[in-house]
């Protein structure tokens, strides 16, 4: 695990989706620094099968040794947005980083994909990420050291990324898209916009709904990303800027080089995660893995 430095002391970082997940996690990490974090996110009442809310994760957060401002935020919505921005800067005094995490999901081809799924996540997904980052943008001009960091993945433009679920592609890409562009509208500015991606599946409560035990047992922790993110963002914004970092990356480069510790199961192969590179290297992991296991432990996987 990477240990705090201090350096994110008294900022401020909008984070949406940061009830729960990777979101929560990277919240987490900067209060322990002693940051000032805006969990905005819709979960007000908790889920029956995806537990936080932006109260529940408020709690922690001070716990964690941060300040923390809940606000519900539909990312869909402008008004929403508006009204979490300016709470931030009455409260807080001004906004350092943002944090993109809010996403949507829906992995089918074009014909089985509604359009009402292809809107959601291209709403929430790039519109959102778009949307949000133009309302913080005006205070983190003001700020010393500002930061965009959208949980997105590379341009990898190969055609097996878009072939099984072209829609969902498209809405991540519209994500890193953003960063594309906006890394060189404000580099000038000292704002910097960077993309993060996991490398390995990662363990969440979304994960364990759609996926079940299957998908949980060969993913890594949140905590992964997290310290990734802060390495990130405690960066000179001037100089760090328009990467498209992947997790482990992130950390091989500060001399990381046991990952153990972020496993669910550290016995276990890790399963990819979408429009990462090496996927195949990963993936032959799995099958070797559960060809030599037989099929009696291929069952209970």
């Amino acid at each position: 695990m990477i240990p705090n430095t201090g350096k994110l002391k008294g900022k401020t970082i909008f984070i949406t989706g940061a009830s729960r997940g990777i979101g929560k996690a990277i919240a987490l990490k900067a209060a322990k620094d002693g940051a000032n974090i805006v969990i905005a996110a819709k979960t007000a009442e908790a889920h029956p099968k995806l537990p936080g809310t932006i109260y529940t994760a408020a709690d922690e957060i001070e716990k964690a040794g941060g300040r923390a401002l809940p606000c519900i935020v539909d990312v869909r919505d402008e008004a929403s947005i508006a009204k979490a921005v300016e709470a931030a800067v009455k409260r807080f005094g001004g906004i350092d980083i943002v944090v993109n995490n809010a996403s949507a999901i829906h992995l089918t081809g074009t014909l089985e994909t509604p359009m009402k799924r292809y809107d959601l996540m291209h709403n929430i997904n790039t519109r959102g990420t778009y949307l949000v980052s133009k309302l913080c943008l005006p205070h983190l001009l003001k700020s010393s050291n500002a930061h965009i960091l959208n949980i997105s993945p590379p341009l990898n433009m190969h055609p097996r990324w878009f072939k099984v679920h072209v829609a969902y592609t498209m809405a991540k890409y519209g994500m890193s898209m953003c960063v594309l562009g906006m890394a060189e509208e404000f580099r000038d500015a000292g704002v910097a916009c960077n993309a993060l991606w996991p490398r390995t599946a990662i363990i969440t409560a979304a994960t364990e709904f759609l996926g079940g035990e299957t998908a949980t047992r060969h993913s890594r922790k949140a905590e992964i990303m997290a310290d990734a993110a802060y390495i990130m963002l405690c960066k000179d914004s001037r100089i760090y800027t328009g990467n498209f970092a992947i997790d482990e990356g992130v950390l091989r480069e500060e001399g990381v080089a046991d990952f153990t510790n972020y496993s669910v199961n550290p016995n276990l192969p890790l399963a990819p995660d979408f429009f990462i590179e090496d996927v195949d290297e990963l993936q032959a992991e799995m099958d070797a893995h559960y060809n030599m296991k037989g099929k009696r432990m291929n069952a209970k996987l």
